[in-house]
This record gives C-alpha cells, structure tokens and sequence, in this order.
C-alpha cells in the first residue's frame, strides 16, 4: 500500500460521512481514479465536486488534479514492490540470525527513503530553504526521538554559521520561542504530529510572528494544520518494536535535502564557514589528542 492510500485508510475513520464515501471509493480502485475526472467521480460518490477539492486540501494536495498526479506516482513506482501484506518494512522477531537481520534493516531504510521521497514538494522545500537562509534565527523543536532530529540538524546549521537553537526541555522551547519574531524560522519536528508540547512550542512561535515549518509523517495532523509549511516523511513504518528506526532515517532523509539545498543555494557563504569548522574542529581537537 503507497503512503497515501495508507494515509486514507488510516485517517478514514474520522472523516465526514461523505469524505468516508470517497475515502473508500479510492481506496477501492486506486488505479481507475487516476483517469477519472472531478464531475465523473463526484456523481459515483454521490457528493460535490468542492468536497473532493476539500477533501484533497486536508491531505495537503493543491487540488484534485494534483492528488491524481502524486497518486499514479505512487502507483507506477510501486508496482512489482511488495504490499501491504507483505510489506517491505520487517518487525522484529526473536531469533533471527544477524544476516536476516542486516537484510531487513537494509529493506525497511531503503522504503523509508523511497516511501518519503515520493511524498516531497519541491515547491515547499524550496519555500522552506529560502526560509531557513534568510532567517535571523531558526528554533528547532521535537521532543524524543524528534528531539534527536532536531540536534542533527541544529549541528549542521551552527556549522554553517545560522543562528539557531534546539532545546529538548519543552520550558526552554517555549521560552526560546517566546522570544522570535518577523524574519525568525520555527521547525518543529513530530512523527505523530500530535506531540502536545511541539504544538505548543509552535503556536508560540506562530503568535510571536515567527515563519513556521513543520516536518511530521504524512496524513492529517495538528502540527501540519497549524505550520505555514508542511513537510512530510514516510508514514508506513508500524509495529511497537521497530524502535522508530525506520521513521527516523525518512526525517533524516528530508533533514538533510534542506541542508544540502541550503548550501547549494548560498556556496559562496556556506561553504568556507563548513570548511572553516571543520578546519577549527580538527586543529584544536588534534592538540588535545581527539579527547574532549
């Protein structure tokens, strides 16, 4: 099953009666909506055409249109890849001998990488870029494993220079962006979307006059609802025991296209403050024999 008819079934049962209708209608027959206008599918579902409009906008799609592209993407890439049944993302399971294991963590990082790439906008990460390398400052928030997120990428903005912050005590996030303003950035990292003390540090931001960027797993979510952007990682990862391993590598992946597009984007700034780091970082290491 492709991250977005996961994020319809999964989401399904709390749509309206009508949104339900079409949820099940796609979630049916993928493969015959693709070719279906607007009007022919509003009339086998019994509702309005601005109810599908709405219905793509909740799951963050400009319109049907663009729902129908992003969707026979899905489709055509995912063909002959295993479904739902048979997914390629593997619990763990006692016993297994570490060639099964090594296979396994190999198979559920690559779906996570493919999964999550094929649920990028490159219209909001490149918003999200132009952001982030004009903004005066940039908090970061998450809590938990998003917490680890959030560190990753605080280490590579410091090293370029961008003034930024990644607290992991929920007090301190709030009183970091208690103090943002016009021309500051919040990211707030939650695989949920629904972290109570993320949203919170968000909102604060939000009120404080700060650009908000959201990353969560794909589907409808308060964090997503409330951010002026909204950037999505895989959301087929399952299972108690997976330790959110293959959710963190499919932030990883997104972490790192925005710090490669923001470097790209500014090589001349960037890239002597990356060298300059480093240059520093091996020099008074060195002297010290590597220990801190």
């Amino acid at each position: 099953m492709t991250p977005i008819l996961h994020a319809l079934e999964r989401e399904k049962s709390k749509l309206s009666q009508m949104e339900r209708r079409l949820a099940e209608r796609i979630l049916a027959s993928p493969g015959e909506i693709v070719h279906m206008g607007i009007t022919e599918l509003a009339e086998q579902c019994g509702i309005s055409a601005a109810t599908i409009t709405r219905f793509c906008k909740e799951f963050h799609f400009k319109g049907f249109p663009d729902f129908k592209v992003k969707l026979a993407a899905e489709i055509a890439h995912g063909d002959g890849a295993p479904q739902e049944g048979g997914s390629s993302y593997q619990d763990i399971m006692a016993g297994n001998p570490l060639s099964v294991i090594v296979e396994a963590m190999q198979a559920n990082h690559l779906a996570s990488i493919r999964d999550t790439t094929s649920l990028l906008d490159i219209g909001r990460l490149e918003q999200t870029v132009d952001l982030l390398c004009s903004a005066r400052r940039v908090d970061l928030y998450g809590m938990a494993t998003s917490s680890i997120i959030a560190q990753d990428f605080y280490q590579k903005l410091i090293r370029i220079g961008v003034n930024c912050t990644a607290f992991a005590d929920s007090h301190m996030q709030i009183t970091s962006a208690s103090s943002l303003s016009e021309g500051d950035v919040a990211f707030a990292i939650s695989y949920s979307g629904e972290t109570p003390e993320t949203i919170d540090a968000l909102l604060c931001a939000k009120s404080s006059g700060a650009a908000t960027v959201s990353l969560t797993s794909y589907g409808s979510s308060s964090l997503a609802s409330l951010s002026g952007i909204s950037l999505f990682s895989s959301s087929l990862e399952q299972g108690m025991r997976r330790g959110d391993m293959a959710s963190r590598i499919a932030q990883l992946h997104v972490i790192d296209i925005l710090f490669t597009g923001m470097v790209s984007k500014r090589f001349g700034d960037y890239i002597p403050k990356l060298e300059q780091s480093y240059r520093n970082v091996r020099q008074f290491r060195h002297k010290r024999g590597g220990r801190e």
